[in-house]
């Protein structure tokens, strides 16, 4: 629904309204996307979540706010820059049913969970969080190339110095940057990724996933079409990525929310001790270990993700 429209010396305005699904909470949806509080490409400022979005190579600030309970949830969007306007309104409300799982039916979770007294616990204390994936599929592989082999934080701020160093920035916020674009990082010299902390070979990597996008040698969209295991093995054809890449991809790009990436050290330590287990888990643990709820995998990831947040002090109940 549009409400307002609005334009000055070229930087427009524009507001709508978007129904999601209940129940819905922002704040946890949004920290499931942000993993740590130094995200700088998907902020949180307690009440309203920011992020950059690049339209017709215009960079638009987004911002969203939650108006109304979790079981009665509407959201209230903001565009701000050149572009903002009822033409983009749909794309950018595409890439918020991706970035918050607004039109995400959890329902069939929280009835198997009611039956399992851990699962039912944490489903209930996280009520209304969402799955959320990444806007684009390339956003989704950088990320999980970018934090292969390091500690999250480390990732993250990895990420941030990108975005900082190649991605489109918002005209009236300098420091605001939109996650780079293949395009924006297809002439990149390799020894400039490494001045910003990347390795010389995930330069590489990233470089020449960038080049084979923009020259149509790889369709990262297509691969949505595929099966797990056929979208796994075309992913793994690409240099740089691994078993835990492709799952990685699967769940935080395509949103198939019953894949549990198990290798994911993180999430394999989350997964243990939450189950209460005295030895550490392999990929195959994990999986035995999830077995009779592999439809939820992913769900249960990202809950225990914010359980993790929640008991580092980082969210609140």
């Amino acid at each position: 629904m549009r409400l307002v429209f609005e334009e000055y010396n070229r930087l427009a305005q524009y507001t709508f309204t978007l129904e999601t699904i209940p129940p819905f909470r922002l704040d946890y949806t949004v920290w499931i996307l942000r993993r740590r509080p130094d995200n700088q490409i998907d902020r949180w400022d307690g009440k309203a979540y920011h992020r950059i979005l690049v339209l017709e190579n215009n960079p638009i600030k987004v911002t969203v706010t939650q108006i109304g309970p979790p079981e009665v949830p509407h959201l209230a969007v903001l565009l701000n820059g050149t572009g903002a306007g009822p033409d983009v309104e749909a794309r950018v409300t595409l890439s918020l049913e991706r970035l918050l799982g607004i039109r995400v039916d959890l329902k069939e979770f929280y009835q198997f969970a009611e039956s399992r007294v851990n699962l039912n616990d944490l489903a209930d204390q996280f009520r209304g969080s969402k799955p959320p994936r990444f806007p684009v599929p390339f956003e989704a592989l950088l990320n999980a190339i970018t934090c292969q082999q390091l500690s999250l934080t480390v990732g993250i701020r990895l990420l941030n110095r990108l975005s900082q160093a190649y991605g489109p920035a918002f005209q009236e916020e300098s420091t605001f940057h939109a996650f780079p674009r293949p395009e924006d990082l297809v002439d990149i010299d390799v020894e400039e990724l490494r001045k910003i902390g990347y390795s010389y070979q995930k330069g590489r990597y990233m470089v020449n996933l960038s080049k084979a996008i923009v020259n149509r040698q790889i369709n990262l969209d297509e691969i949505e079409t595929f099966e797990d295991k056929s979208a796994i093995e075309q992913l793994c054809e690409i240099k740089g990525v691994g078993r835990w890449t492709a799952e990685y991809f699967l769940l935080r790009g395509l949103g198939r929310t019953h894949i549990f990436p198990g290798d994911d050290v993180g999430a394999r330590n989350h997964l243990q001790r939450w189950l209460g287990l005295p030895e550490r888990m392999d990929y195959l643990a994990v999986h035995r270990a999830l077995s009779g709820s592999e439809k939820y995998g992913g769900l249960i990831y990202f809950h225990l993700l914010l359980k993790s947040l929640l008991e580092k002090g980082i969210i609140c109940d």
